[in-house]
């Protein structure tokens, strides 16, 4: 008497681990590409931006520090301290009124600085 097993359902297993596994690591990090960078002793310097948050009072703060409408321009002329380079990023609460950033906006047009707006990435389905 020859026993023996059967080992046809175990493939059928193995293929379903393997696919199971297969789909689990391209969702684990759709987006990152490796890649090997050459390195460098050159440092890049990146300016900083300023950041306007704008709340939904229309109360405005400059890195997290209250300013009044009124002392806005002076503020961030104070530290931008004449580069023109440094960015001015506008964070403003989805129900602030328009006209509070276009005030920032007015301020960076008069101050010859860019400014950006921040915004939350959108979630697709």
């Amino acid at each position: 008497m020859v026993s023996e097993v059967a080992t046809s359902a175990m493939n059928d297993i193995m293929f379903f681990l393997l696919l199971f596994f297969l789909i689990a690591s391209t969702l684990a990090n759709p987006d990152i590409i490796k890649m090997a960078t050459p390195k460098s002793t050159n440092k890049i310097v990146i300016p900083k931006s300023i950041v306007v948050n704008i709340d939904a009072k229309g109360a405005f703060f400059i890195n997290h520090v209250p300013v009044g409408e009124d002392q806005l321009q002076g503020e961030l002329q104070k530290r931008l301290n004449g580069n023109t380079e440094t960015p001015i990023l506008v964070n403003a609460d989805k129900a602030t009124a328009w006209d509070n950033i276009v005030k920032v906006m007015n301020v960076g047009k008069a101050l010859n600085v860019k400014v950006l707006a921040a915004t939350s990435p959108e979630k697709t389905m």
